[in-house]
């Protein structure tokens, strides 16, 4: 997983609430179980006028020319909510995207993309209202995030957000849960071979 100190990337509004994982990444696209390739298809029903995607929704804000090369995405309250699926943040990374800053996420997209190296950022509803005002007025503003700091910068606004100390530090380090199991070779190696040499390894 890749590490999250600070990034700095152009910011791209989206100005709905309750954006579901079936717009983030529609069902038609959930054919394969690695994370590979599903950027392409984020927000599909909004980014193209056609299925076959060929046709780009010249009023969706990510296919503007302002946005181009987004890394940060902005929304309003419960982004997220919808399936379980981990293809939605998947989508979201595929595309570029390193963090999303909203007031509030649905918990399970909250968790996946935690564990998958995107950054949910809560800030408060009046917060979010004065980073789009700015990303209205001066379309392709850039952001700065700092999970060392604790801090989002955008123009002129400067504000602080919270983080569990122990997904900070996973961020940070860039540890998933497999990295973090890793980091017990050593201990599960040991407890492996002094398991009774009748009891076959991986039984219980």
């Amino acid at each position: 997983m890749q590490k999250f100190t600070v990034h700095t990337g152009v910011a791209v509004p989206l100005d709905s609430a309750n954006i579901d994982t079936d717009q983030i990444i529609p069902k038609q696209f959930l054919l394969a179980v690695d994370r590979n390739g599903f950027g392409d298809h984020l927000f599909h029903d909004w980014r193209y006028l056609d299925d076959e995607e060929t046709k780009p929704n010249p009023e969706f804000n990510l296919n503007k020319k302002e946005y181009a090369g987004a890394t940060i995405l902005v929304a309003r309250d419960n982004f997220g909510n919808g399936s379980s699926r981990e293809h939605a943040p998947w989508a979201l990374m595929g595309f570029g995207f390193r963090a999303v800053i909203a007031p509030s996420f649905a918990d399970i997209f909250y968790n996946n993309s935690l564990g998958n190296g995107l950054l949910p950022l809560k800030l408060t509803a009046d917060e979010v209202d004065q980073i789009f005002k700015v990303l209205n007025e001066k379309p392709g503003t850039k952001i700065t995030i700092s999970l060392e700091d604790m801090t989002v910068e955008c123009d002129s606004l400067n504000f602080k957000f919270d983080l569990d100390p122990f997904r900070r530090h996973c961020m940070l380090e860039g540890l998933d849960a497999i990295s973090l199991t890793m980091q017990h070779e050593k201990e599960i190696s040991d407890y492996e071979k002094a398991m009774p040499s009748w009891r076959a390894k991986g039984t219980f």
